[in-house]
């Protein structure tokens, strides 16, 4: 199918993300699809969702041609937004005030790359310290008090947990040791392997099930607790 006219279908990398954006910017004008033209960022979420996720279960089974088009759908989904924001009378933004943001931020929490005259304090330093500038420089930006601030609530609970306690590792004074350290040493003695691990987490989820007990909702809880002891070992309310 040919592309709509003013297409910029080229060999350069990101000419065809032009194309996207012309065909996008052609359903959603008059004269394109009405089912597109009716869409709002709120219809949109669970789309958003839905291929963020398939675009993980194409990397988690390895299916690379699935990939490709899974990251494609998720494209679309950010290219989608961004024409809808277009069309807004009292704050409208485009696909290059999304692209320009992304870009100024990626300089500038990169300054061991793009200002090394400005910078020179990341030589040596490993991939794990440079994530922690990266997340100090996204704190200062964002005029953040704690170093749990900022990660979704409405995060999948085992992705939240993980979150909140890789971060909680850069406090100088950290937070006191879990309660049930010791319990899930003792639980993880036989564990050898990510497969036995996912058999644990799995059984566990099943005797909680047994019991009455949401493992979703207690796992959320306990995260809720250890951001306050977290707050309070950085000296937050």
């Amino acid at each position: 199918m040919p592309a709509p006219e003013g297409t910029a279908s080229g060999k350069s990398p990101g000419a065809r993300l032009l194309d996207l954006v012309a065909v996008m910017d052609t359903l959603r004008s008059p004269g394109g699809c009405p089912w597109d033209a009716r869409q709002t960022h709120e219809s949109l979420v669970e789309y958003l969702i839905e291929e963020s996720y398939e675009s993980v279960e194409a990397i988690e089974a390895g299916d690379r041609a699935g990939m490709r088009e899974e990251l494609g759908d998720l494209l679309l989904q950010v290219v989608f937004h961004s024409r809808i924001a277009q069309d807004d009378t009292d704050d409208p933004w485009n696909i290059d005030d999304v692209a320009d943001g992304i870009t100024r931020k990626l300089i500038a929490r990169h300054p061991h790359v793009f200002d090394k005259a400005a910078d020179d304090t990341t030589a040596g330093k490993s991939a794990d310290e440079v994530e922690a500038d990266w997340h100090a420089l996204k704190a200062k930006e964002k005029n953040r008090e704690s170093v749990t601030d900022g990660i979704p609530a409405n995060l999948p609970a085992l992705l939240r947990a993980s979150k909140v306690l890789s971060r909680s590792t850069r406090l100088e004074n950290p937070a006191p040791e879990l309660a049930a350290i010791a319990a899930a040493n003792s639980a993880m003695s036989g564990v050898g392997s990510s497969d036995q691990l996912g058999d644990l987490l799995l059984a566990l989820v099943s005797v909680a099930r047994e019991r009455g007990w949401d493992a979703e909702g207690a796992l959320r809880d306990a995260t809720r607790r250890r951001i306050a002891e977290i707050r309070a070992a950085e000296g937050l309310a």
